[in-house]
């Protein structure tokens, strides 16, 4: 039986190898945390993502996940086609535990699904990741880092690097500045978006391995720092 998930279609040999001879600091990382085990989820449409992307936001993933439950309960126990979300009452969606801005925000994906502002997965697999992003930020509720999670783990996209991510940001200190061990980590310890650009400029193009390290890097420092894998998109 499987989950739904599929690995990447990009060589992660060559990846790591790359991300390893231009950044040794990087490759000692990539050799302590072991194999890159990144799996796309492929069971959803685009609209149908970026719904639970949207419920998910803000709140515990048990939490958002009971939520997306009974929503999906309320509409045959399946995800809503963009029009029956459109068509539904609103008391529909609050009994479901949806709050006043997450409705706005799913009514104005299905409107924008409907209209062709966000495209299928067929149209989407050909366009660029900065247009894509350009695209799916119209949508009420949608944020670059939202986008970027979707190009990561549900588009296998090779070169995304979300700078504004928390666990990459903390990924990115432990690997590459000096923190001192008497403190606990905090916010004060966070690195310069403009300097991580920069260095990751090294990583091209593979740095969503490399962000996918970073992620580990939190890993092994005793804190989970990675996306919930099965909120995203």
């Amino acid at each position: 039986m499987t989950d739904g998930r599929r690995p990447v279609r990009y060589d992660i040999d060559l990846a790591c190898r790359h991300l390893t001879e231009s950044d040794p600091k990087l490759g000692r990382l990539i050799a302590c945390a072991g194999p890159f085990s990144l799996r796309l989820k492929s069971q959803h449409s685009l609209f149908e993502t970026l719904l639970e992307s949207i419920l998910y936001q803000q709140l515990h993933g048990k939490a958002a996940a009971a939520i997306l439950q009974r929503l999906l309960k309320s509409f045959g126990e399946c995800h809503p086609a963009p029009e029956h979300l459109l068509a539904a009452p609103e008391d529909q969606l609050r009994a479901a535990g949806v709050s006043q801005g997450k409705i706005l925000a799913l009514r104005d994906l299905a409107a924008r699904t409907i209209d062709g502002t966000v495209p299928t997965l067929q149209r989407i697999r050909r366009m660029p990741d900065e247009e894509i992003i350009e695209r799916l930020t119209t949508v009420r509720g949608i944020g670059r880092w939202t986008v970027e999670m979707l190009l990561i783990f549900r588009l296998g996209r090779p070169d995304v690097f979300p700078v504004s991510d928390y666990g990459i940001r903390k990924g990115f200190a432990l690997t590459f500045d000096r923190l001192p061990k008497s403190r606990l980590f905090d916010a004060s310890m966070l690195p310069d978006a403009g300097r991580m650009i920069r260095r990751a400029e090294k990583w091209r193009p593979w740095r969503s391995v490399a962000s996918w390290y970073l992620w580990r890097a939190c890993d092994l420092a005793g804190k989970a720092g990675s996306p919930d894998d099965s909120a995203q998109a």
